[in-house]
């Protein structure tokens, strides 16, 4: 299959060179002509993905046009608050029998949709059936160095799960299918919040059990938010769910955990922001999960203390001690 992947960051190279090493032709299109002309000369992309050698395999190209139109398979891969653009611009290339995959993770701000609601609504209906949603616990460097991971695709057409599936499954890299689109976008959204307060939680020094505890309130939250959407519980004792929560809150490697860490330890955020390469989106996602919870009429402490440090200059320890402070409840309520 000609598969095109929308977006050069770490995770959009990782999956390009997974699908390149199923076999199959990839082009990846990067924002930035420098950006794409590094990629073809070193096979590298020493930005965003350092020491990872890229197959032959994989085009690198800055023409959205030649992307778009040569693709059986889209990927879109950018930043959440860049997808809207990035599709519309493409719109105009995208064959009528591509599917379409959204590997981008977020809640739009101002609309509140979902990535794959903005793709559809930037596509147009005749797209609904074409469009799956990969997600899932996956550090883009782990991916690409072939180490086990294993993702879900949610779609509500059988078939776009099935074909996507069948185009990601590597040998290490293993893919379920799902029809719960809705659980799967919203835990990929929610996790990246929830993962900025357990950094600060271990920025301040406060122990595994207060990560564990925000860990499975998290959990919580997100299972609220879910099922009020329409989406289904079960969804999130899953790999787009607890899978990638747990990941993103845990690991080294997640940006949006690094970011929480650092402002628990007294870094400013514009600092923080300012040195790192790529978007933590959990920043952006505090505020359209926040926003939508409300809308919503679902409670989600968390996600809104951790929308209060961020853009109202709340304190780290004053969150901690409104979070404990709260009226005593059931661990399960809805």
């Amino acid at each position: 299959m000609q598969v095109s992947v929308l977006g050069a960051g770490s995770f959009g190279t990782a999956l390009a060179k997974l699908l390149s090493e199923n076999g199959h032709g990839v082009r990846l299109w990067c924002h930035r002509e420098d950006l794409a002309e590094e990629l073809r000369t070193r096979r590298e992309n020493a930005l965003y993905l350092p020491k990872i050698p890229l197959p032959a395999t994989i085009a690198p190209t800055a023409d959205l046009e030649e992307a778009a139109s040569a693709a059986e398979m889209l990927v879109v891969a950018v930043p959440s608050h860049v997808v809207r653009e990035v599709v519309k611009t493409a719109r105009s290339w995208v064959r009528e029998t591509a599917w379409i995959v959204s590997a981008a993770k977020g809640v739009e701000e101002r609309s509140l949709l979902r990535m794959s609601q903005v793709i559809e609504q930037v596509l147009g209906p005749e797209y609904a059936s074409r469009i799956a949603v990969l997600s899932g616990p996956s550090f883009a460097k782990e991916v690409a160095a072939g180490k086990p991971t294993a993702v879900t695709v949610a779609s509500t057409n059988p078939h776009a799960a099935k074909a996507t599936q069948t185009t990601f499954q590597g040998k290490s890299f293993r893919v379920y299918t799902h029809d719960d689109v809705i659980g799967v976008e919203i835990g990929g959204a929610s996790k990246n919040v929830i993962a900025i307060a357990a950094g600060v939680s271990d920025g301040l020094g406060l122990g595994h059990s207060s990560r564990a505890a925000l860990i499975t309130r998290g959990v919580a939250e997100i299972s609220r938010l879910v099922v009020r959407l329409g989406g289904k519980a079960q969804t999130v004792s899953g790999l787009s769910g607890v899978g990638d929560l747990v990941l993103t809150c845990t690991g080294d490697l997640s940006r949006n955990r690094t970011l929480g860490l650092r402002l628990g330890r007294g870094e400013p955020l514009k600092e923080i922001l300012g040195s790192m390469h790529e978007v933590a989106e959990g920043v952006r996602n505090s505020i359209s999960v926040s926003e939508l919870a409300r809308k919503a009429g679902v409670e989600m402490p968390i996600a809104e203390q951790v929308r209060l440090l961020l853009h109202e200059n709340k304190p780290a320890l004053q969150v901690l001690n409104d979070l404990l402070r709260r009226e005593a409840k059931p661990e399960f309520w809805s």
